[in-house]
């Protein structure tokens, strides 16, 4: 069962300083961190981009916390973005149908823009502390600067590393994963599906992010989301508190794995293949590429990979 051992942590801070041992692309992405202070250089960059490719294709408004604290407003939620939203390709159409949404519904939120930065979590699943706290204190002091409250993501591993390991630092928020706010605003009736949508009875598989189901038990919301759209939702053999990693935990996402018979994303598509379903629901962005990368190397290339936010944004009135 996945969870996290700070033995295991402890022995990625050993090797971190070794860099002989340590592997070589971890190794190179640490020194990313370090010497190019990621997210206030090129993820910025791409960020801004992402947000003018939304309002372009779009034509809405992302609203940013420094224009509302400007005009002395305050939003109920921060939408936190998160390294793969703003810099990934793939995971910017999460970002575009998550902030569809909560234009749609006309939802008091923000997004920090470029003063959002990476939370550090790479940095601490591969060792580097140091880094980790470095980056943690800096978006504290803007978060707390700004009088945060509540925080939306569609990141798992943002929404753990803020619930769970954040408050030691002095940043205590309430954090909502994007699984649940969703849920939220469909038992609230205020997300209203489609009659005859087009993914009512299709056979679709969700798949169990490990930080937010075994890491922070959140099983049913997703589930509950993909309910509402009449789907024919068929269950994996490993789901839920037995589910099977994507392939991209503990800083697997940036590196080579290891010798073995079978890449993990390949093992897990393939399980999502028997159920018969045509589409692989989940709700993180690193799930996203790696059972994306699984599908291509599978004999059914035609299956999708979606995540909820998308199904959401295609079924909504």
């Amino acid at each position: 069962m996945y969870q996290h051992h700070t033995g295991a942590i402890g022995a990625y801070k050993i090797l971190n300083g070794q860099d002989s041992q340590f592997n070589i692309r971890v190794m190179i992405l640490l020194k990313n961190y370090k010497n190019n202070r990621i997210h206030l250089t090129s993820i910025t960059f791409s960020y801004l981009l992402c947000l003018q490719q939304i309002k372009n294709l779009l034509y809405m408004h992302i609203p940013q916390m420094a224009e509302l604290a400007a005009n002395g407003q305050q939003p109920d939620i921060l939408f936190w973005v998160g390294c793969s939203g703003s810099f990934d390709q793939r995971a910017q159409k999460i970002t575009k149908a998550f902030a569809t949404i909560l234009n749609k519904l006309q939802i008091n939120y923000a997004v920090l823009g470029k003063e959002e930065m990476c939370n550090g979590d790479p940095a601490r699943r591969a060792g580097n502390e140091f880094m980790f706290q470095m980056m943690a204190y800096q978006n504290i002091q803007i978060l707390n600067g700004y009088q945060i409250k509540k925080i939306v993501t569609a990141c798992p591993h943002c929404f753990n590393i803020f619930k769970n390991e954040y408050p030691a630092l002095g940043g205590s928020y309430e954090i909502i994963h994007h699984a649940v706010f969703l849920q939220q605003l469909i038992d609230e009736g205020k997300i209203k599906m489609k009659e005859g949508g087009e993914f009512k009875g299709k056979k679709i598989t969700y798949h169990d992010s490990c930080y937010l189901g075994r890491g922070n038990n959140i099983y049913d919301a997703p589930r509950k989301v993909l309910e509402a759209m009449d789907v024919a939702l068929v269950e994996m053999k490993r789901c839920k508190s037995n589910g099977l990693c994507c392939g991209a935990g503990g800083a697997q996402m940036f590196k080579e794995e290891e010798k073995g018979n079978i890449r993990i994303n390949s093992e897990r598509t393939n399980e999502a293949i028997e159920t018969g379903a045509s589409i692989i629901a989940t709700a993180c962005p690193f799930c996203i590429t790696m059972l994306s990368d699984g599908v291509k190397g599978s004999e059914k290339e035609d299956m999708q990979v979606q995540d909820i936010a998308e199904l959401v944004a295609a079924s909504m009135e």
